[in-house]
């Protein structure tokens, strides 16, 4: 356990870190990508030239400086964290790089603050939460290693069959190229890609699993990413996807892991609440098939927003399922697209998912939600989920970066 001092000098520290976040981590990635470069391959450049990764590592600090003596409030932080790691092959040889950045960083941004007892306070307090993210990630290797067809590290898969599903959406089925087993996984879980570049070196994405557990494939339905804004560059693993892969390749990709899932051992009578913005809906996607599987009875109300029509996935296939399923009821929403094109079907509408649009169409307020989408949505989401007073143990979603990011905006 740290001692006292260490928890107090920490937490004094949290408010000029508060301030000076964003400009800590900004530094923290340019020494280590400069003085490191080996590890480069873990972390996603998109990320980087729009700051989110930035952002999120300073909330992670200043959320752990500010509760270093109640980490009990962290603890699902800390899950995401673990299966991001794992989901990226980090080991525990690569935490004192981290470690070693991140102290020097403090004292260089720092300056005359960071003093001698300030730099060993926040070694003791890394080395701390070292040893529980290890722990942790030590616990997810194994389990993922021991279960039936599950492995550890990158295995080789072959593009079994590519699907177009709207204009700039394409699942890829992926089987093993050994033929050998698969193991089972959460319905809402991803799985890593690791890809080649142009350097000689690699780099790794997250794709969510569109598909139930129990087949003798992964699908992954992967999104064109276009460049957010002049000079960036357009996503470079979902084009090499898009234009350079095709049915026969292979590809490595590391085990399921995540901890945005639905475990369909958890029986409740209470409605289930899916709501999906854009690319959003693939782990909504098997969250639905999994349950409609397994508890085909549950009454389910699914809304996805978009664009239109034509960026659109899998529309046909979840009409079909909810013509088969009399429990489950499917809205689609577009806020760019024509009303009297919206209107010629029933379970269509024009606009934003709002929760005007969400309580219309659900027989309480008292359900599970489960959520996923661009940040825009999914703040509007957790908003009037906050405001309706539904319990955290019945709100679920999966969101790049900082809690502290989501509630702070909502």
């Amino acid at each position: 356990m740290l001692n006292q001092n260490t928890i107090d000098i920490v937490k004094s520290t949290a408010p000029v870190l508060q301030q000076h976040g964003e400009t800590l981590t900004r530094h923290f990635y340019q020494r280590m990508f400069s003085h490191n470069p080996e590890v480069g391959p873990f972390f996603n450049p998109a990320n980087q030239a729009e700051g989110t990764q930035q952002r999120a590592l300073a909330g992670a600090i200043c959320a752990y400086a500010a509760n270093i003596d109640n980490l009990e409030v962290l603890g699902g932080a800390v899950e995401l964290i673990a299966n991001k790691h794992v989901s990226l092959m980090v080991k525990p040889e690569h935490y004192p790089i981290v470690g070693e950045n991140l102290l020097a960083s403090i004292s260089e941004v720092l300056g005359d603050g960071a003093t001698d007892q300030v730099i060993d306070a926040w070694a003791e307090a890394y080395g701390f939460l070292t040893d529980i993210l290890v722990g942790r990630e030590q616990q997810l290797y194994r389990d993922s290693a021991t279960k039936d067809g599950g492995w550890e590290g990158f295995r080789t898969f072959r593009i079994d069959r590519k699907d177009q599903e709207s204009e700039n959406i394409t699942s890829f089925y992926l089987k093993p190229e050994d033929g050998g087993a698969l193991p089972g996984f959460m319905p809402g879980q991803y799985i890593t890609l690791r890809v080649p570049t142009a350097d000689g070196s690699t780099t790794m994405r997250n794709y969510s699993l569109s598909n139930q557990p129990g087949r003798d494939y992964f699908r992954i339905s992967v999104k064109r990413e276009v460049a957010p804004s002049a000079g960036a560059p357009d996503g470079y693993v979902s084009n090499l996807l898009h234009d350079n892969m095709a049915e026969g390749d292979t590809l490595e990709i590391g085990p399921p892991c995540g901890e945005f899932f639905l475990n369909v051992k958890d029986r409740h009578e209470r409605p289930l609440v899916l709501l999906a913005a854009g690319i959003g809906i693939t782990p909504i996607m098997s969250i639905l098939k999994a349950t409609l599987n397994a508890m085909p009875s549950r009454e389910i109300i699914l809304i996805h927003g978009c664009l239109n029509d034509d960026v659109q996935p899998f529309k046909p296939f979840i009409d079909q399922l909810a013509l088969e399923h009399p429990n489950l009821k499917a809205h689609f929403r577009y806020s760019d697209m024509a009303e009297d094109v919206v209107l010629a079907e029933e379970n269509c509408s024009a606009g934003m998912v709002d929760a005007e649009l969400i309580e219309s169409l659900i027989p309480s307020r008292h359900a599970d939600y489960y959520f996923c989408g661009p940040k825009p949505f999914m703040v509007n989401i957790y908003q009037d989920l906050l405001i309706w007073g539904i319990p955290a143990s019945q709100v679920h979603f999966e969101f790049f970066g900082p809690r502290e990011a989501l509630e702070q905006a909502a």
